[in-house]
């Protein structure tokens, strides 16, 4: 479970071959108590919750990250290898 990005306490992970749940390309994103399961494709909440504040954070992050995160998806999930992506300045 690789930490791809963190920012403001937002700590973004992405996990090697996890398609059985959440079938589709997906990060796992904890803030605090909470955590959340992001689809990559349509970036929203899929499964969990996260704050207001933390979530217009992250899917703005997403949003500018899309294309690394869709080319992250597939070389992970395919060579469990990974990259990490600039966190939100």
């Amino acid at each position: 479970m690789p930490i791809i990005s963190q920012f403001y306490g937002i700590i973004i992970r992405i996990f090697y071959k996890d398609v059985q749940k959440h079938h589709g390309a997906h990060v796992h994103v904890e803030y605090n108590e909470y955590s959340a399961v992001y689809s990559i494709n349509s970036i929203e909440i899929i499964d969990g919750d996260m704050p207001p504040k933390q979530n217009r954070m992250v899917t703005a992050w997403m949003e500018i990250h899309k294309d690394e995160l869709v080319a992250l998806w597939k070389i992970s999930q395919h060579d469990g290898e990974f990259f990490r992506i600039d966190p939100l300045k």
